[in-house]
C-alpha cells in the first residue's frame, strides 16, 4: 500500500491515544458502507475509517462527519433531512489531541457538476466531450479547475481555524481517491469517452489544492489518490469506489466502499506510527 504524503513541519506523532475528532463530508461519513445510522441525518458508517483508526489507536472518537458537508458546515449549522445539525467545529477544544479533515468536494458544486451535469452533457454525445468543451473551452480558461484552487483556499482557511480551536492537535487533512481509470471506460461511470481524461485531471486539480492546503497551514496531507490507484469506478472487484449504481448493502452511488475506508485508516495509522 501506497504511504500518505506527509506535507506539514510538524511529525505527526505515533500512538494517537486521547481525544480523536473526525470532520468532513460523506467520503468520511461513508454513507452505505456497513452499518449506516439514518437516524442522526448524516448517513455516518460505523465502519468508516475514523471509527477503524479509533480501534486500532484507542483513541476516544468523536466523530461528526456528515454527507452533504461543506467547509460552510464547519462554522455553520447544517440541515440534512429535516435534521438541524450543529457547526462540526463545535466538537474542537484544547484537549483534542488528533483531527482528521476530509472536506472540499462539495463546496462550489465541484463533485456534482463532475457526476452529475458532466454525466448529463455526456448522454448526448458519448463519444465526444462535452463536459471539456463546456467548462474548460479551447483557448478559455478551466472553470472547474478554477474551482478545485478556491475550494483549496477555503480548506487551508478551514484548516487554520481547526488550529485556532484545537491548538494541541494533529492535524491531517486527509484527500480524495481518483475514482477515474487512466484508460478506458465502463457503463457505471457515465461520462462522454471523451471526458474521462478531463475529470480525472479535475479531481487531480482538487487533491493538489488541498495538498498545498496542508502544506501552507501546518498540517498532514493523506495522499489517498497515489493509494488508489488501481482502485478507480472502473476497477471491478478491485475498486474502492461505488459506480452510478445504489448498492445499500455496500454504498452508495459514487462513494467509497469498505475497502476504501480501511485503505485510508491504514494510511492515516503509518502517519501516526511515523
Amino acid at each position: 500500500m501506497a504511504s500518505a504524503s506527509a506535507s506539514t513541519s510538524a511529525p505527526a506523532t505515533a500512538g494517537a491515544v486521547g481525544t480523536y475528532v473526525a470532520l468532513g463530508d460523506s467520503y468520511t461519513a461513508a454513507p452505505g458502507v456497513p452499518d449506516t445510522d439514518l437516524t442522526t441525518g448524516c448517513a455516518r458508517s460505523d465502519h468508516n475509517y475514523p471509527a477503524l483508526l479509533a480501534a486500532a489507536t484507542g483513541a476516544e472518537l468523536v466523530d461528526v462527519s456528515c454527507s452533504g458537508a461543506s467547509t460552510l458546515s464547519l462554522i455553520g449549522v447544517q440541515q440534512n433531512g429535516g435534521v438541524t445539525l450543529p457547526a462540526q467545529f463545535d466538537a474542537l477544544s484544547e484537549d483534542t489531541a488528533l483531527v482528521t479533515l476530509g472536506i472540499g468536494g462539495n463546496d462550489l458544486g465541484l463533485f456534482q457538476t463532475m457526476v452529475g451535469t458532466c454525466a448529463q452533457l455526456g448522454a448526448g454525445d458519448a463519444a465526444g466531450s462535452p463536459c471539456q468543451d463546456r467548462f474548460a473551452p479551447e483557448g478559455g480558461p478551466d472553470q472547474l479547475v478554477k474551482r478545485a484552487q478556491k475550494i483549496g483556499d477555503r480548506v487551508g482557511a478551514a484548516v487554520a481555524g481547526v488550529h485556532d480551536r484545537a491548538p494541541q492537535a494533529q492535524v491531517l487533512l486527509v484527500g480524495y481517491p481518483q475514482p477515474v481509470p487512466e484508460s478506458g471506460t465502463c457503463p457505471i461511470l457515465p461520462l462522454a469517452a471523451g471526458d474521462y481524461a478531463y475529470v480525472r485531471s479535475v479531481t487531480e486539480a482538487l487533491n493538489a489544492a488541498l495538498e498545498k492546503a496542508a502544506q501552507d497551514n501546518d498540517a498532514t496531507y493523506v495522499d489517498v489518490a497515489a493509494a488508489s490507484a488501481g482502485h478507480d469506478i472502473c476497477a471491478g472487484d478491485q475498486a474502492w469506489v461505488n459506480g452510478s449504481q445504489t448498492d445499500l448493502t455496500r454504498a452508495i452511488a459514487f462513494h467509497p466502499f469498505a475497502e476504501e475506508q480501511q485503505a485510508v485508516a491504514g494510511l492515516i495509522e503509518q502517519q501516526l506510527q511515523g
